[in-house]
């Protein structure tokens, strides 16, 4: 919508004829964003061969875990040397491996320079809304990030660019654990200063495990990081704050689950997470605890009162 809205000429795949049909006769997405009309320069396609061979970016906007089959499904429509994104905000089951890392596993070589990832305060809802908002798009090829930047740009959607394709990605996916628990003390109405120290506490994990596993530390103080965990802990609108928010009123997250007709990515990445940080030796107790509540019957407040009873030390 974002490019459309800029006349750059936009194909959405789809997943059957069916669809695509669905969404051209009535230029919208009456499912998710109804009553918001596509513009001209958008147009519905199912069949890959029709979409992608001419395409300069094509951005995976999917869920982590359907990131694989979907390459799969469209990897030899791709022209080499076209950049491809990644959306996603999550670490692969059961490996815990990062998107970047899956499409060079999937895509063929002539591909892997162009490959980039986007992550940052990004409330879908809003940027369609036409709300301001920024995001980072990060490569270790510089003139792919600059080439990405330059189409995606428009007056409400303001792109940076960077090297830190670990950093950028792990900050995305991990801030997602975070808001599971913000999302569980606003349902307890835990108050302001809670949620603050729980948010610095959390960013402070997070980015244990990021500089453990190669990123730069300044990417999760920026907009990867800091940005997108302020906006996932804080909005209505987070799929993984509403997660929490359930769980405190008693929720089960396989009875939140079948309620839900979008992904949560928290719930997963807590999985991958707490792999990644076995392996690399990184302490996660804020990770550990969502795992137990999610999985293992913990209540929330029993987290919480593990979390404060942990032993004093040095905040740095």
């Amino acid at each position: 919508m974002v490019m459309a809205r800029q006349k750059v000429p936009v194909t959405l795949l789809v997943r059957s004829a069916a669809e695509a049909h669905e969404l051209e006769s009535h230029r919208e997405h009456r499912r998710f964003l109804p009553g918001v009309c596509f513009p001209k320069a958008l147009q519905v396609e199912h069949n890959p061969v029709n979409a992608l061979p001419a395409a300069r970016l094509v951005i995976l906007a999917v869920p982590s875990h359907r990131m694989r089959e979907n390459l799969r499904s469209i990897r030899k429509q791709i022209a080499p040397g076209t950049i491809v994104l990644s959306a996603a905000k999550g670490l692969e089951i059961p490996n815990g491996l990062r998107m970047s890392q899956v499409m060079a596993e999937e895509l063929p070589a002539t591909l892997h320079r162009g490959i980039c990832v986007l992550s940052g305060p990004n409330l879908a809802r809003e940027i369609v809304q036409g709300k301001p908002a920024s995001t980072v798009v990060a490569s270790r090829d510089a003139a792919a990030a600059e080439t990405a930047q330059a189409i995606l740009m428009s007056p409400n959607f303001r792109v940076y660019t960077s090297d830190d394709v670990v950093g950028v990605e792990l900050a995305g996916a991990l801030k997602n654990i975070i808001a599971l628990g913000a999302g569980i003390g606003d349902g307890l109405e835990m108050g302001d200063n809670a949620k603050a120290a729980f948010i610095t506490r959390g960013l402070a994990e997070i980015t244990r495990l990021g500089l453990a596993a190669g990123a730069q530390p300044l990417t999760f103080a920026g907009l990867a990081g800091l940005g997108d965990l302020i906006a996932t802990c804080a909005s209505p609108l987070s799929r993984n704050h509403y997660v929490g928010e359930q769980l405190a009123r008693g929720r089960t997250w396989l009875e939140i689950r079948a309620t839900m007709d979008n992904v949560a990515e928290g719930v997963n990445t807590t999985i991958a997470a707490l792999k990644l940080a076995k392996e690399l030796a990184v302490e996660m107790p804020i990770a550990q605890a969502a795992h137990r509540v999610l999985f293992e019957g913990l209540s929330p407040q029993d987290a919480i009162a593990e979390l404060m009873g942990r032993p004093p030390r040095s905040e740095w």
